[in-house]
């Protein structure tokens, strides 16, 4: 008989698990979300040559004199190939992001510049050395450290590691994850529901919030409530994955085939049945690398299960260490639990408390729909006030 663990044994459980990552070579344009696996660094100086700021006159500070004007030598569009230098005493024209000439060390702006007679008359009282300059090496050195492994990537560094040179790097890959959904009274939306069937919801919920990590590719297998076929789709899914995600069948009913067939494939166990609501039956597993959790079948269940024990997992194979947001919150009405479980109940936060919101019962996704959070309550308090604080554990969103 498996003993009843606490949700707190269980999270422990999992936290200690060490995973392997598996890394891969993505171009840098497509590695939003993912994590770094190696610390990168500067393969040159960024600016590689000092540069204009701005749109104007370039010259060397030392030869600004008290007329304020010098004559205009040429011109130094961006992007100008080679070096060129600038004849002692005179300013050249100069654009945005180009490269000051040898001599020059400062710029003006152009609103501050009257030209006359192909000459420069600077109106700027605050011109100072260096102004409007982006010296060499001034975003990054060559050699120095331009992001950390670990690092989750996202727009902006990975057009930082763009402006750096790098085109090419080493990231961790997301985990691959199969679904083995049983249960004969299941039947497919879109097709008549006969008496005795109800519509099977999980695998479309699951490849979505799998999406919603960034895990595409998601293979799917339906297992009659049968201890061999259980025993096939299970197989199928562990030479497919690194991570098999079952639902339904995971009870001790006579139809409840999970703990078999995972004892079959070689799946060691490390817990089943928890102290919680909904989700009491969870199974977690690994088979050398890989790792089973099998889900109950309530689509709620599923899924509440999903965010609170496979969802953090998923993110440490990806390379990122992170949990679902908690902070306490005040409830906004009273709540009276029956039974000495911790109860994991869909909730809505917003202005500063969080309602529970009514269809709690597993087998209901009307709730879930609308809910932003998870409310948590303790295994032994069973009387919650109104205006009393909880945890909440905040659901991933979309944008």
């Amino acid at each position: 008989m498996d003993r009843l663990i606490s949700v707190e044994e269980a999270k422990g459980i999992i936290n200690r698990q060490v995973f392997v990552k598996r890394r891969l070579k993505t171009a840098v344009e497509d590695a939003d979300g993912k994590v770094l696996a190696t610390d990168l660094y500067a393969p040159m100086d960024i600016p590689a040559f000092d540069q204009s700021s701005m749109d104007g006159y370039a010259f060397a500070f030392s030869d600004w004199g008290k007329d304020r004007s010098l004559p205009i030598s040429g011109e130094i569009p961006a992007g100008k190939q080679g070096s060129l230098s600038l004849q002692k005493g005179t300013t050249a024209r100069i654009f945005t992001g180009a490269a000051l000439p040898l001599g020059a060390d400062t710029v003006v702006m152009q609103e501050l510049v009257t030209v006359k007679d192909n000459r420069a008359e600077v109106n700027d009282p605050n011109v100072a050395l260096g102004n409007y300059v982006r010296k060499k090496g001034s975003e990054i050195k060559s050699g120095e450290l331009a992001l950390a492994a670990g690092t989750v990537l996202n727009p902006a560094t990975i057009g930082f590691l763009s402006g750096i040179g790098l085109n090419e790097i080493a990231v961790y890959a997301a985990p691959t994850v199969a679904l083995v959904i049983t249960g004969d009274e299941l039947q497919q939306p879109g097709t008549p529901l006969l008496h005795g069937q109800v519509y099977e919801a999980s695998s479309r919920m699951l490849m979505a919030a799998l999406r919603q990590m960034g895990i595409e590719g998601v293979e799917v297998f339906f297992a009659k409530d049968e201890l061999n076929d259980t025993i096939h789709a299970m197989e199928k899914a562990l030479d497919a994955a690194d991570v098999v995600l079952l639902t339904g069948g995971v009870s001790v009913g006579d139809y409840d085939f999970v703990l078999r067939a995972a004892e079959a494939c070689g799946v060691d166990k490390f817990f089943h049945k928890i102290k919680q609501r909904p989700g009491k039956p969870l199974f977690f597993g690994r088979k050398g690398e890989q790792v089973v959790f099998g889900l109950p079948g309530n689509p709620s269940s599923v899924l509440t299960c999903f965010y609170e024990y496979v969802w953090s997992v998923l993110c440490r194979l990806a390379g990122k260490n992170i949990q679902l947001k908690k902070i306490e919150v005040p409830l906004l009405t009273s709540y009276i639990k029956n039974n000495q479980l911790t109860h994991f109940l869909k909730g809505f936060y917003r202005q500063g408390k969080v309602e529970i919101l009514s269809a709690q019962e597993s087998y209901r996704l009307r709730s879930f729909a609308m809910a932003n959070c998870l409310v948590v309550l303790s295994e032994e308090v069973k009387t919650y006030s109104e205006n009393e604080l909880v945890e909440i554990h905040l659901l991933p969103t979309y944008g």
